[in-house]
């Protein structure tokens, strides 16, 4: 009766927590937990909720004190995206915590992270571990004296107007972005060794962070283009994190609102904020920059089948299927730099793969005269799109005792020095025994 118990609860709770994760048909991110600190975010940033909402994904709000949260059960994660709209929590509720988020990072799924003058020691620790450093000062802003909103002319100048995009086209879309981003929050540095992080949105050369209540009695710690207001991750696994410095950035009232930068004149309707945002998110949950790899073959020229070793000098061909996930369907991929190693201990042969524009890249080369355990090998890396590690096992073997070539053509000398020398003794022998 007790057993049967168990598996009744275990039936109900799969029921009622379906796993998620991503399907090999589908890489974007569709359960997606928000944890606020108030609920009045929920409608203060319905536009933003509402877009995604729109794309498909289902939002699952919750405060991020609620003591019933949970990431996973049974050892199944219930979400495949968390967004982190409560800067100031000091501890979440439930089995949330730090060692939590960073686990469900490193099972491949994503997280939005926003952060704001309040942001607790939680939330900059969360970000350390992710690869960016909030200003250690609580108390500093971004401040910008020749690149603020019109509208901030009074203030402090930290409502920025931010024009400092990344180029990249994966990430922010093929669209320009046209109006400034509207920017209210704290600076982050990112250390330039960290091929992971990327800065989307960069301060301008005359921002520094600091606290626009009081005087610098120091020389601020971020400055300048050093500071980065929005970054992405893309993890080795392929998880993808966006760190913002500015809550209010995702806003009802910055996605509406209009900003024309100090001195110029141009006065747009509308900040870029909703447009910056759409595109930005479309790539932290893989609606852009996935791609994938089939079929990948291998076998000697003229042959169909995948052969179990190869022979020295024999001559084969690779290929491998490509192809980018659209948002709703997968298109094949087409570059020009994705390349292939025959691999034993180091690379004995690199080549540059073809493409036919249909997705299937191909090259043909001879297996080297070194016989062994060689790797098929692709690493493919390349910004903002995820990348790929294809390997496959082959041994490599030597020529057999009578696949060697009866003779060799560049051994005619010395087979004519050895049948001279027979020819030559044979001479002498006669001219040594019979004559007188």
């Amino acid at each position: 009766m007790f057993r049967r118990l168990i598996i009744l609860t275990l039936i109900v709770s799969s029921i009622a927590f379906p796993c998620s994760g991503f399907s090999p048909e589908d890489p974007t991110s569709r359960q997606v937990l928000v944890l606020l600190d108030d609920f009045a975010l929920k409608s203060s940033h319905s536009l933003y909720f509402k877009a995604l909402q729109n794309r498909g994904y289902n939002l699952d709000f919750k405060l991020a004190d609620d003591p019933k949260i949970a990431l996973q059960r049974y050892g199944q994660y219930l979400y495949d995206a968390l967004i982190l709209f409560s800067p100031s929590i000091d501890r979440f509720g439930g089995s949330v915590d730090v060692a939590g988020i960073l686990d469900f990072v490193d099972s491949g799924r994503d997280l939005i992270l926003a952060a704001d003058a309040s942001a607790s020691g939680l939330i900059r620790e969360i970000a350390t571990e992710c690869g960016v450093d909030f200003d250690e000062d609580p108390s500093a802003l971004v401040i910008d004296h020749t690149r603020y909103a019109v509208s901030d002319a009074e203030g402090g100048h930290t409502l920025i107007a931010a024009t400092d995009f990344i180029q990249s086209e994966i990430i922010l879309g093929s669209k320009t972005i046209e109006a400034p981003i509207l920017f209210h929050g704290i600076g982050h540095s990112v250390n330039p060794a960290n091929s992971l992080v990327l800065k989307v949105l960069s301060a301008s050369p005359a921002a520094y962070s600091a606290n626009p209540k009081s005087k610098l009695s120091d020389p601020p710690a971020l400055t300048g283009s050093a500071i980065s207001l929005v970054s992405v991750i893309q993890a080795r696994n392929n998880a993808r994190i966006l760190i913002s410095g500015s809550l209010s950035m995702f806003s009802n009232r910055f996605f509406r609102s209009g900003v024309q930068k100090a001195g110029n004149p141009t006065q747009h309707d509308k900040a870029g904020n909703e447009q910056f945002l759409t595109e930005i998110c479309k790539w932290v949950f893989h609606e852009r920059g996935h791609l994938k790899a089939i079929n990948v073959t291998h076998h000697r020229v003229g042959q169909a089948d995948e052969p179990s070793m190869y022979r020295i000098n024999d001559d084969l061909e690779y290929s491998v299927e490509i192809f980018e996930w659209s948002g709703t369907s997968w298109e094949p991929y087409t570059a020009d730099d994705v390349q292939v190693q025959f691999y034993m201990m180091s690379p004995y042969i690199l080549k540059t793969l073809s493409t036919n524009q249909q997705g299937v890249y191909y090259t043909s080369f001879k297996v080297p005269d070194v016989y062994g355990v060689f790797q098929f090998k692709v690493e493919y890396q390349r910004p903002g799109y995820t990348s790929l590690s294809l390997s496959k096992q082959i041994p490599v073997r030597p020529f057999r005792h009578n696949e060697y070539e009866r003779f060799l053509t560049a051994a005619f000398p010395y087979y004519g020095a050895s049948f001279s020398m027979m020819t030559g003794f044979f001479v002498f022998s006669l001219a040594y025994l019979y004559n007188k």
